[in-house]
């Protein structure tokens, strides 16, 4: 993506079902879980590198033992340092004491982070918060091993007010008005009724205090808990928890916005966010990795009794479409080929933009994460020269020479890497014109293939902002002196904000509201924007299952095409020569390349939960009213 937003957030748990004895025989270390969730967060970076947390929980300890670790950073290489501090400790506390060495029992009393639970989360933060208290996962510590709380999620909640509000009716004091901090709360309220109630049982059955500990954590109803804490929330999540006696559990919201795959077998349940990554770290087959289904829950009892339950009915699934053009790793088998699809799929568009002449035009993308839709696209155009050779080769079998067939046997589709990155270029003036003219070169481009007859072709997997494409990449493009150059976005025309996890709160920062708005002008039609404002400020007050995105008039008036139009010359400065064009993907082919993510609100508007309206329509008052707020 050319465009940097930051997004999402990645999920890791690991229960170990077998002793810590058993990790050391067959794999030669009781730290088999520890090494396993380095793997599983750092093949999640791609999700997050504000961040990064990890914490764990030792099974079956003595009182006055420690059980609980946690450690997080916000460093500028949070994985590592994370891993590095857990190093550092293990190793000096082995130093100290050589008797450790291969006597699992001391390893788990004395040293820290070993354990049989685990929990990791690696982090963008979307509210411009990198503060280590803004890391996840959050602890809510308690002297009753049943009520310490560990929770790690990739998520966001539209309606943080509200849920605020829930917990001081409930007599709570929360510290902040964060979702963090009222989904931790939220979850912790009941968790701790639950025990309570279980307690008042036992002492009413006869046991004391210390009897009654076993039996609650036996009996503690994880989904009762999630039904109670989850009920009223708005928004996506994967959500994932710890309790200091040993159960665990991960909770997806009943529209699949955010991703969760899971992995059971006789040594251990695993949980991810993408499914590659539980494939690479475990070496299972993709048949073996399952994903939770919307509005259920994956519950690991310390028992090992591992079931999934429904918390909330599911709604019609909408999981984010953006995971599969984007933000997870392309190595995921669907992902790939649906990347590839999306590529496919817009050729059509592409061959009507250069006028079907694939002998004078050079394909190319943009590093690095388009490689696969550009693939797709190259397969697809390959396709169509073949079918243009053999016609040619039918209508003239009777004439045709050896020599005239190899001549057009030898024309290929030409590909080439045009766009190179300079990942590491920064823009360290702060002068605008000097800042822009540094900025032109993050991407740099390859000489001497490029004719001035050629069209140039380069494919993006989106366009968000737009302004890496008018102040990089079409003036190095340009540099080329080719006669067009088409940019060609794997995804639709992004119109509307993101309220579920995705830095894209402003409407105004969107290219294809500001084309839109542009229109808007030049046709005399500017009215409709102080309608739709009206129209958004008269139910400002309203439930928000009653609200409407009337943001969608904006663009009424305009074909796809218009608006891409648009954009073009909004991003074509008067110093380029190029003729350039820019094309997105339709909805129906995207929802035709990726059919099981249909979460599309970020081109039609079409939020999954109600709480999506309330943010867009803020988020259109904030740009009619100047304000530079967040819309969520």
């Amino acid at each position: 993506m050319s465009d940097a937003i930051k997004h999402e957030c990645g999920i890791a748990l690991l229960r170990l079902k077998k002793p810590l004895e058993f990790y050391k025989e067959k794999y030669g270390s009781a730290f088999y879980g520890i090494q396993k969730m380095y793997l599983l967060m750092e093949k999640q970076h791609n999700r997050g590198q504000d961040g990064a947390g990890f914490a764990s929980i030792k099974l079956d300890v003595q009182p006055g033992e420690r059980y609980i670790s946690r450690v997080r950073s916000n460093d500028a290489q949070p994985i590592q340092d994370v891993f590095a501090q857990i190093n550092d400790r293990i190793n000096s506390e082995m130093a100290l004491h050589p008797e450790y060495a291969d006597n699992v029992d001391l390893q788990k009393a004395n040293l820290p982070y070993i354990g049989e639970l685990f929990i990791g989360h690696v982090r963008y933060g979307t509210f411009g918060k990198n503060n280590i208290e803004s890391v996840h996962p959050f602890l809510r510590q308690n002297n009753w091993m049943h009520r310490n709380l560990i929770v790690a999620g990739n998520f966001n909640m539209t309606n943080v007010k509200e849920l605020f509000d829930s917990l001081v009716e409930l007599g709570q004091h929360p510290k902040e008005m964060a979702d963090t901090v009222t989904v931790m709360e939220k979850i912790g309220h009941f968790l701790d009724e639950e025990v309570i109630d279980l307690y008042l049982e036992c002492k009413n059955n006869g046991l004391n205090k210390r009897e009654s500990s076993s039996v609650i954590a036996e009996k503690l109803d994880i989904a009762k808990i999630l039904k109670r804490a989850s009920r009223g929330w708005d928004g996506g999540y994967a959500m994932a928890g710890l309790l200091g006696h040993g159960d665990a559990f991960v909770l997806r919201d009943p529209a699949g916005i955010r991703p969760a795959y899971f992995h059971e077998d006789d040594e251990i349940v695993v949980v991810a966010s993408e499914r590659a990554v539980i494939q690479t770290v475990f070496n299972v087959a993709f048949e073996d990795v399952v994903e939770l289904e919307p509005g259920n829950a994956l519950i690991i009892k310390k028992d090992n009794t591992v079931s999934v339950k429904e918390i909330n009915t599911p709604t019609v699934k909408k999981a984010c479409s953006f995971e599969r053009i984007y933000f997870s790793r392309g190595s995921d088998a669907e992902i790939y080929q649906e990347r590839k699809n999306l590529g496919k799929l817009i050729l059509p568009a592409v061959l009507d933009a250069i006028n079907n002449d694939t002998d004078n035009t050079v394909f190319s993308y943009i590093p690095n994460t388009a490689e696969t839709s550009f693939y797709g696209m190259v397969e697809a155009a390959n396709d169509f020269l073949n079918q243009r050779k053999n016609q040619f080769i039918l209508n003239n079998r009777k004439t045709l020479t050896k020599e005239g067939l190899e001549e057009i046997l030898s024309v290929k589709i030409r590909t080439e890497k045009v766009a190179i990155k300079d990942a590491k270029l920064r823009t360290f003036i702060t002068e605008d014109s000097s800042r822009d003219d540094l900025v032109a070169h993050v991407y740099d481009v390859t000489y001497g293939v490029i004719k001035p007859t050629d069209n140039l072709v380069i494919i993006d997997d989106s366009i968000v902002r737009g302004t890496t494409l008018k102040m990089s990449i079409l003036k190095m493009m340009d540099r080329l002196h080719p006669k067009r150059i088409v940019v060609v976005s794997s995804a639709p025309q992004i119109r509307y904000p993101d309220c579920y996890g995705i830095d894209m709160a402003k409407l105004e920062g969107l290219i294809a509201f500001q084309a839109a708005l542009a229109l808007l002008k030049e046709r005399n039609l500017y009215h409709i924007v102080d309608e739709v404002y009206t129209k958004c400020k008269e139910q400002e007050n309203l439930p928000d299952a009653q609200l409407v995105n009337y943001v969608t008039k904006i663009y009424e008036p305009f074909t796809d095409t218009e608006i891409s139009d648009k954009i073009a010359k909004l991003l074509k400065i008067e110093s380029i020569k190029a003729e350039v064009k820019i094309i997105f993907q339709s909805i129906d082919k995207l929802h035709e390349a990726c059919p099981k993510n249909l979460g599309d609100w970020y081109f039609t508007g079409d939020y999954p939960t109600p709480g999506g309206n309330r943010v867009v329509g803020r988020a259109f008052m904030n740009f009619y009213e100047g304000k530079n707020d967040r819309a969520y």
